[in-house]
C-alpha cells in the first residue's frame, strides 16, 4: 500500500505500475468542471430527445421505454469498399464494415441508470442482449459501449449507449481471446471464471455481490475506481444469460453505480462496455474459453473535479496508477447504497 510495485494483467497480457504514495503529492493542474444539475427533462434541440428532429432530418417517435437507431454518423458502413492493395508489407490495409447503432435508455434526458428503476435497467439489459443477438447472427463482433458524462465524451445529455458491430475482431477482442484461449489451455478452467472464485473467497477487491454476480476493482486494474462486473457462473455471450440473471444484473449495476455517484456526489463519469464471445462465424466454433464480462473505466482520482490522465509515461512506457486497487475497493464498498440525491 505504501511502496510502488509492478502488477500483471492476465487478461491483456501487459503490466500496470502502482505508486500509492503519489496520491499524496499536492494538485494545481487541470479542474474539471462538474456536470451539470439542471438537465432539462425534455429538450427539442436534444436530438436524442422522443419527438426531437436528429442531425439527418429524421424525427424520433415519442418512445417511452428503450429506442434504438442508427447512427446518424456511423464509424462503420455496412458496405464500404475494399482497400487498395499494398505494396509494401508496412503500409497494410484491410476491408471493415460493419453498423453502428443509437441506443436511448430512457426518455427523460435528467435520468442516468443508477436513477433509473429496476424494471428500467432490466428493459435496458433486454435490449442489449436483443441486439447482440441480432446484430451477431452476421457479425464476430458486437461492442455494447457507454460513454457517460462530457468528460468521457459524451456529446448529449441523455441516458444512452451506443453498438457497434463490426466484420472483424477489434483489437482488445483479439487479445482478450488469445489471453483467454492460453489460460484454458493450460490450466482447463476459464480465465475469469477462476478469477471471479478467487476475488469471491479473498473479498479484499470486492465491491459489491448477489447470488449471480461480483463487481471488483481488479488487481491489475489502471483507471483509478475501475471495476470489473463478473458471472458467477460460465457464461460467454450477453445473450445467453438467463432471465433470473439479467434481473440480478440490473440489480448489481444499479447497486454499483448508485456507489460511484456517492462517491464524490456527482454523476459519475465513465466508459463501460461488455465483452464476450465472438459471435457470426465464432458461434459454430468452440468459445468455451471466454466470459462475459464488463469494463467500467472511470476518470476520477481525488474529487469530482481531478481526474487521472493518462499521458507521458502511460503513453510512453505502461499504465500507472496512485492508489493500490484494494484502497479504491474499500472506499466504494463502504458507500452507502442509497443515491445521494
Amino acid at each position: 500500500a505504501e511502496h510502488q510495485h509492478v502488477r500483471y494483467n492476465p487478461l491483456r497480457d501487459d503490466w500496470v505500475l502502482v505508486s500509492a504514495h503519489r496520491v499524496k503529492r499536492p494538485w494545481q493542474g487541470q479542474l474539471e468542471k462538474p456536470p451539470p444539475e439542471d438537465v432539462p427533462r425534455w429538450d427539442p434541440k436534444n436530438p436524442l430527445c422522443p419527438g426531437a428532429t436528429r442531425a439527418n432530418g429524421e424525427v424520433n417517435p415519442k418512445y417511452e421505454g428503450t429506442f434504438v437507431f442508427p447512427n446518424d454518423f456511423p464509424a462503420l458502413q455496412p458496405d464500404a469498399p475494399e482497400p487498395d492493395d499494398s505494396d509494401h508489407p508496412l503500409f497494410r490495409a484491410a476491408p471493415a464494415r460493419g453498423v453502428c447503432k443509437v441506443m436511448c435508455f430512457h426518455p427523460w434526458s435528467d435520468l442516468t441508470l443508477p436513477l433509473m428503476s429496476l424494471p428500467e435497467i432490466r428493459a435496458v439489459i433486454d435490449a442489449w442482449a436483443e441486439l447482440a443477438t441480432e446484430l451477431g447472427a452476421s457479425y464476430p463482433w458486437v461492442q455494447i459501449f457507454e460513454n457517460k458524462g462530457a468528460m468521457m465524451g459524451c456529446s448529449n445529455p441523455h441516458p444512452h449507449c451506443q453498438v457497434w458491430a463490426s466484420s472483424f475482431l477489434p483489437n482488445e477482442a483479439r487479445l482478450e481471446d488469445r489471453t483467454q484461449r492460453q489460460h484454458l489451455s493450460q490450466h482447463s478452467v476459464p480465465m475469469l471464471l477462476e478469477y471471479a472464485e478467487q476475488e469471491a473467497r479473498r473479498k479484499e477487491r470486492l465491491v459489491v455481490e448477489n447470488a449471480d454476480w461480483l463487481v471488483v476493482v481488479p488487481y491489475w486494474a489502471t483507471w483509478p475506481y475501475q471495476t470489473l462486473l463478473l458471472p458467477r457462473r460460465h457464461v460467454c455471450r450477453l445473450q445467453d444469460l438467463s432471465d433470473s440473471e439479467k434481473d440480478s444484473l440490473a440489480s448489481i449495476m444499479q447497486r454499483l453505480l448508485i456507489k460511484y455517484d456517492n462517491l464524490f456526489e456527482v454523476s459519475f463519469p465513465y466508459s463501460m462496455g461488455w465483452h464476450g464471445a465472438p459471435t457470426g462465424t465464432f458461434l459454430e466454433e468452440d468459445c468455451r474459453h471466454w466470459q462475459l464480462h464488463a469494463h467500467y473505466y472511470p476518470p476520477l482520482l481525488r474529487s469530482a473535479t481531478v481526474r487521472k490522465f493518462m499521458v507521458g509515461y502511460e503513453m510512453l512506457a505502461q499504465a500507472q496508477r496512485d492508489l493500490t486497487p484494494e484502497q479504491a475497493a474499500e472506499r466504494l464498498r463502504s458507500l452507502p447504497e442509497v443515491h445521494y440525491k
